[in-house]
């Protein structure tokens, strides 16, 4: 049985645990076009393609930390880092960018279009976490762009696997737009994505300082919070710049850049990101 026909946490865990993670279409295409122009390929060049895709970053991440060798105790949170521990050759091998999401959602272009509108969103996000890292001093602002690229990842992969029942938590928040995420997520999921999320990154025994960066129940940590306040602004924008979530964000973000609200408006409105920029190795 499919797990959206129970509506059960566990079950979406273990289905979604051992599933093969999709990414877009594009990550394949460019890997590829990589390694036929250029015979020096470096490990940077092939993470500033992964990291353009939320879900290729965690395919990866996801690998090396199931065929980790015993003598390896750091923990690899970057990308670049995680290719040079593998090996180009043995990266292409293994790393398969298949199947691809629009291949899943082939007959489901509403749904593509949401999963597409998640990922630009996982990238204004990541921008904005950067750049507020960057004025904070934090010398691993790195770690702090990873893990606010894959703070939504769980909602990626429902849109992939559960392409239905995520329109429905879209379009009820559409209609009732004092509607929460997680309120709108448990009307239809039966469990709020969140904690989906925190299961499949236990599951994968991702690095421990990724689940920290992003669990939002730490958000005493400032580097924490400078993801969770990046996802949230980048969420509630996009629902365009009169969102009445915002004054808060401008608030909060004013709070942890020790600016005042109006300063933090001005900070992040006139140059929104775009997520088509290189983003950190």
């Amino acid at each position: 049985m499919h797990p959206a026909e129970r509506k059960d946490l566990q079950a979406w865990a273990a289905f979604l645990g051992q599933a093969e993670i999709p990414v877009l279409a594009d990550t394949g295409r460019l890997l590829a076009e990589l390694r036929q122009k250029d015979e020096d390929l470096s490990a940077r060049d092939v993470a500033r393609v992964v990291l353009k895709d939320p879900l290729m970053t965690a395919k990866l991440l996801r690998f090396l930390q199931q065929h980790k060798p015993k003598r390896q105790r750091a923990e690899i949170v970057l990308v670049e880092q995680a290719i040079l521990m593998m090996g180009i050759e043995p990266f292409y091998r293994n790393v398969q960018p298949q199947p691809t999401v629009e291949s899943l959602l082939a007959d489901r272009p509403e749904a593509l279009s949401c999963l597409l509108q998640i990922v630009t969103r996982a990238h204004r996000a990541a921008d904005y976490a950067i750049h507020w890292a960057a004025r904070l001093n934090d010398l691993h602002f790195d770690e702090v762009y990873v893990a606010s690229l894959l703070h939504d990842l769980a909602e990626l992969l429902l849109c992939c696997f559960a392409p239905e029942d995520m329109l429905q938590v879209r379009g009820n928040q559409l209609r009732d737009k004092t509607l929460r995420s997680r309120a709108a997520q448990e009307q239809v999921l039966g469990f709020p994505v969140p904690e989906l999320q925190r299961l499949l990154a236990e599951q994968w025994s991702l690095p421990r300082l990724l689940l920290t960066l992003m669990d939002d129940t730490h958000a005493q940590n400032s580097r924490v919070r400078n993801v969770l306040l990046a996802v949230n602004l980048a969420r509630h924008s996009a629902n365009g710049w009169d969102d009445a979530a915002l004054p808060d964000d401008y608030r909060d973000i004013g709070d942890l850049l020790h600016i005042s609200a109006e300063n933090a408006k001005e900070l992040v409105c006139p140059a929104q990101p775009s997520g088509n920029g290189d983003p950190p190795r």
